[in-house]
């Protein structure tokens, strides 16, 4: 590459994460601004280039229609020192430096299940829960872990999620799994351009810009997870491998969500489910308790939720708020019945939403919910189907009900009339 072009380059790169931190996304205007500042005589050809040839690299991703992720800058300056023909200045990284056998490997090993982002503010959410409480401690940044247990599809993550939004605070979300490790959480070394360079975990970029770390499903980790011990403490953490203690930021905060308490799945239904130590349970000092919303706010998130559908209400059904009623009703008569043994499994809010999306789709109640009930075991699907048909043909019944004896006192009324004219 020749100089001019190079240094083209560099001042890009430069001027970039002046502006930005990686993991920051930019729609390809915002870059083609940016690259602007640097010489307003650069042609529009130039500038997509170099926005072209960069985000072609190993290590960047681009997203949907024109928006483009911030790599670590290592990622750009690896790019710039292959292509270099003159000694270029970079900035010092975690570098190391491997074999002459692996010179040429072009290949960043990235396990991490995370996501990281100020989440999207949902118009159509419905407080409810214990979400307050959630609300104020993100508010206070201080540090208070908060372990939160519940049955699935009961609005866990969502609950976090909607208070960061709203108090437009970062969250890294990290998908707990059996095999999550230290690695995982904290960092590791990861091949570029035959080098080592050490890439930070969502725990320890969380903990540098005082974010908000959720842990996923926490009681499917393995004992790997006591390597937060310290930082559920909040006294920080020792990387050991680039011999570097990282001490956590004004505003750091911890979340963990999990279908138990913990203490092992005493209903059988959450495969991998486990004991977690004691000593690490015992670093959260409150755990809220999420159950399902009770009938009125239940109503109210699938009025919600099919207002934003914006689809218009199928001709088999009488109105959408009977529908709604009898699925709401449906759902908790299931929940009772888990709850004293009779039933195996349950009707989650989720599973709820997911049959409102369906018969926005197929505009048929009863194809809707077979589809959303084929989960389940033939046994237990059959039963809620049956459950289902008893409790719309109960409403059907009281509406009658109440339509014939309108109908009689009308008579009533009427035969007396009658008589008092006779």
């Amino acid at each position: 590459m020749r100089e001019f072009k190079l240094n083209r380059y560099k001042d890009f790169i430069k001027v970039l994460y002046k502006t930005a931190l990686p993991l920051d996304v930019f729609t390809k205007k915002g870059l083609v601004d940016i690259a602007s500042t640097i010489n307003p005589k650069l042609s529009g050809y130039q500038i997509n280039n170099v926005i072209k040839t960069l985000w072609k690299l190993d290590g960047t991703n681009k997203f949907g229609f024109g928006k483009f992720e911030i790599p670590e800058m290592s990622v750009f300056e690896d790019y710039i020192e292959s292509v270099s023909t003159s000694t270029t200045n970079k900035v010092k990284g975690e570098k190391v430096e491997m074999p002459s056998k692996a010179k040429g490997t072009k290949k960043i090993v990235d396990e991490n299940q995370e996501v990281s982002y100020v989440p999207e503010s949902d118009k159509n959410y419905v407080k409810w829960g214990d979400y307050k409480t959630i609300d104020q401690v993100i508010k206070s940044e201080m540090f208070y872990p908060i372990f939160i247990t519940g049955l699935s599809g009961n609005g866990k993550t969502m609950m976090v999620e909607q208070a960061c939004a709203k108090n437009k605070r970062e969250m890294y979300r990290v998908n707990i799994t059996c095999r999550t490790d230290e690695d995982d959480l904290l960092g590791g070394f990861r091949l570029v351009d035959g080098q080592t360079i050490w890439f930070d975990g969502p725990v320890v970029k969380a903990m540098k810009t005082g974010a908000i770390l959720l842990l996923d499903e926490i009681d499917l980790a393995s004992d790997e997870i006591m390597c937060l011990q310290p930082i559920l403490e909040g006294k920080g953490v020792f990387l050991k491998k680039i011999n570097k203690f990282v001490k956590p930021v004004d505003g750091f905060q911890v979340f963990a969500t999990a279908n138990t308490k913990g203490q092992g799945d005493e209903h059988g239904k959450f495969v991998g489910t486990g004991f977690l130590n004691e000593a690490f349970l015992e670093r959260f000092p409150v755990t809220v308790e999420q159950t399902y919303p009770k009938k009125l706010t239940e109503i109210k998130i699938l009025t919600k939720f099919w207002e934003s559908l914006e689809t218009e209400t199928p001709s088999d059904i009488e109105s959408m708020e009977t529908l709604i009623d009898q699925l709401v009703t449906w759902a908790d008569i299931t929940r009772k019945s888990y709850s004293e043994s009779v039933l195996s499994d349950l009707i989650t809010t989720r599973r709820l939403v997911f049959i409102m999306k369906a018969y926005s789709i197929f505009g048929n109640v009863q194809k809707s919910i077979e589809l959303n009930l084929n989960r389940f075991d033939d046994m237990t699907k059959m039963s809620f189907m049956d459950l289902f048909r008893k409790v719309s043909a109960i409403e059907d019944m009281q509406e009658e009900d109440i339509i014939k004896e309108e109908e009689n006192k009308t008579e009533a009324s009427y035969d007396y009339g009658e008589l008092t004219n006779d």
